[in-house]
């Protein structure tokens, strides 16, 4: 059994809070995990782990995070997608940061025209860095999904 870890909190989000019309006909809260982690918060060995195969970011997003808040979605739903993302961008709203998002390599050519796009990159693989507007542009983008 797992003790409570400060810094993980299940959520239920109705997709209308966040201002979703379209739920593709799934109705009731989406189950959601928040996990904060870095320095004194969380399980700083999970961050270590999580970061240790990535390339060096300063480069790419101009600082080296030191903290990571990841929004998971526990359901699959195209709706899912659209909540992780959302609430993501709200939270980025009130705490900054930079999103980093795993692509499709076809997902790639979209998202280099959307505003708020810091950088993109293929290697090791591809992935875009980009602001709470990124997020919110890519929602709105013909075929959007999140990988895992």
């Amino acid at each position: 059994m797992r003790g409570k870890r400060l810094g993980e909190y299940d959520l239920h989000i109705h997709a209308e809070s966040l201002g979703i019309e379209d739920t593709g006909g799934v109705d009731g809260p989406r189950p959601v995990l928040v996990s904060l982690m870095g320095p004194g918060i969380g399980d700083e060995a999970v961050f270590e782990a999580e970061h240790a195969d990535e390339v060096d970011q300063e480069p790419l997003i101009g600082f080296t995070p030191t903290h990571a808040v990841d929004v998971s979605a526990f359901c699959h739903c195209p709706v899912d997608h659209v909540v992780t993302a959302l609430l993501t961008a709200a939270v980025m709203d009130l705490i900054g940061g930079v999103a980093n998002i795993e692509l499709l390599e076809d997902q790639v050519p979209i998202v280099t025209r959307l505003p708020g796009l810091v950088v993109t990159m293929t290697d090791p693989w591809p992935a875009a860095y980009g602001s709470a507007e990124f997020l919110r542009a890519w929602v709105r983008q013909p075929g959007f999904r999140l990988l895992k």
